[in-house]
């Protein structure tokens, strides 16, 4: 299938046709922000371990600072300007963000996890179905949170500790956990992930980005096929485990029934963004409900709604804003980067070689570009999947753009990839390294390798295996057809 370029409206100037921003030494010196953002990335990440999302935007930033000093002579003024309008276009992301993350607080205030931990004791689950149960579990809280280490960061004292006294294999209980996390990461529409791949890719038949309901909805069957085959992974495999007493004690002084009852502000959320497609409408909606909800069944008190501690701001509403301004200035960061790369020329100069070579003859050979693209770009980024979301969305916009796939399609692809076999990687990625650090500690079970951790990633490698068969099939490939509709067959140009 041959490609055709998508053509500016007239009278519209595109970034292409504005006047080049020129680096000493050539278009290549553009990328300097980017290896020096990268840098930053491995020496916290992967050398020091210190796993702070603001680290990172302070080694974008250093970056910008330190690449325009090579910009040509009268150029400098031009750089600060690209960066502007690079960051200008993370405004929606930052903005979403900022109120999605009251709705994760709000989760993780009414300690959804201890409704799952009363179900497990009831069905009196051990060995290898009390790992695929915590697989589940995790990923229905990663999901409703939207936050994959904060996820991990909860379950892993709860459920590690349990599930190896109940006969857990531990590396294998591990691997469930971070999958879990990965999951939600992977597929819910409150997470950072989400609405930046959905925040990357625009149309070209309408004005505008993927919104996420859009996005949420045709990803579904990834996320869920590869999620039953790890369900079934990681029960056959999860089992073998030493049983050992205490088990039932770390469950009873964790599990509260009227926990679960939170899941139905969650669902309420999650059918109104799928069903509106308007994910501003949908937080609304379950932060209301949520909140009456918490307060009704004594999950959540006024004070950790709204309240001032020792002269601070306080309650889930505060919290939530709060913990979003790491990430949030991250993103405005590399979007800055993204911008100069643009003014540069250096992303049409990628798009172009990509799609004259002899993948961008088709739109299987597009796709398998998308899909080395992001996987090597999240490798480098040592798994951080929003920063290499935000690096290489650009690109994979532009060549999704040209082989006409429609922008859920493109985000699809953007989000699985970053999401699947490259953050199993033992030595570059966080979550392994995460995930591997929170088994120590634990007086009847040995601290785990990143490597030990890293085979049990079934989510991953199922992840990734079920979108290569996407691309190389064709299962659930879309066009942008008129006014942006999806549509199976490519529109003729």
């Amino acid at each position: 299938m041959k490609r055709n370029k998508a053509k500016p409206s007239k009278g519209v100037t595109t970034d292409m046709e504005k006047k080049k921003l020129e680096f000493k030494g050539g278009w290549s010196v553009a990328f300097l922000p980017v290896y020096i953002f990268l840098f930053f990335c491995i020496l916290y990440f992967v050398v020091l371990k210190a796993f702070e999302m603001y680290a990172l935007a302070m080694g974008a930033l250093t970056a910008l600072l330190i690449s325009a000093l090579f910009t040509k002579k009268g150029h400098y003024e031009a750089y600060w300007e690209a960066v502007y309008r690079g960051a200008k276009e993370a405004v929606p992301v930052t903005i979403l963000l900022l109120i999605i993350g009251m709705f994760s607080a709000m989760i993780k205030a009414a300690n959804i996890s201890t409704g799952f931990v009363w179900l497990a004791d009831r069905l009196h689950v051990g060995g290898g179905l009390f790992t695929a149960f915590t697989f589940f579990a995790v990923c229905v809280i990663a999901s409703a949170t939207g936050s994959s280490l904060g996820t991990m960061f909860t379950c892993f004292p709860i459920f590690y500790a349990a599930g190896i006294l109940l006969g857990s294999d531990p590396a294998a209980l591990a691997g469930a956990i971070v999958c879990g996390g990965i999951f939600g990461d992977n597929l819910a529409p409150i997470s950072d992930t989400t609405i930046i791949s959905a925040g990357t890719q625009e149309y070209t038949k309408k004005s505008g980005f993927a919104d996420v309901g859009g996005c949420v909805a045709s990803r579904l069957k990834y996320s869920l096929a590869a999620g039953v085959i790890s369900f079934v992974l990681f029960w056959i495999f999860g089992g073998g485990g030493t049983l050992g007493t205490g088990a039932e004690d770390i469950l009873r002084e964790h599990r509260n029934p009227a926990a679960l009852v939170m899941l139905v502000p969650v669902a309420v959320m999650l059918f109104t963004a799928v069903r509106t497609r308007n994910i501003y409408k949908a937080i609304t909606v379950g932060l209301i409900l949520g909140t009456i909800v918490g307060l009704a069944f004594h999950l959540l008190t006024p004070e950790s709604v709204l309240s001032v501690q020792d002269g601070a701001p306080a309650g889930f509403l505060t919290d939530g804003v709060n913990g979003m301004i790491a990430t949030i200035t991250l993103v405005l960061s590399v979007y800055g980067i993204m911008g100069v790369l643009t003014a540069a020329g250096a992303l049409e100069k990628i798009t172009d070689l990509i799609l004259n070579s002899r993948l961008g003859q088709s739109s299987r050979g597009a796709e398998t570009a998308m899909m080395l693209g992001i996987s090597v770009t999240t490798m480098f980024f040592g798994g951080v999947t929003s920063a290499s979301m935000a690096t290489f969305g650009k690109i994979q916009n532009e060549i999704g753009k040209r082989a006409g796939l429609h922008p859920y399609r493109r985000a699809n692809l953007l989000d699985g990839f970053a999401n699947s076999i490259v953050l199993a990687v033992p030595f570059l990625s966080v979550f392994v390294f995460i995930g591997s650090s929170l088994t120590a500690g634990y007086e009847y079970a040995d601290a785990l390798s990143v490597t030990q951790v890293a085979g049990f990633m079934f989510y991953c490698f199922s992840l990734f295996l079920v979108l290569l068969f996407s691309v190389f099939t064709g299962w659930g490939r879309t066009y942008e057809g008129e006014n942006g509709r999806p549509e199976k067959a490519r529109p003729p140009h």
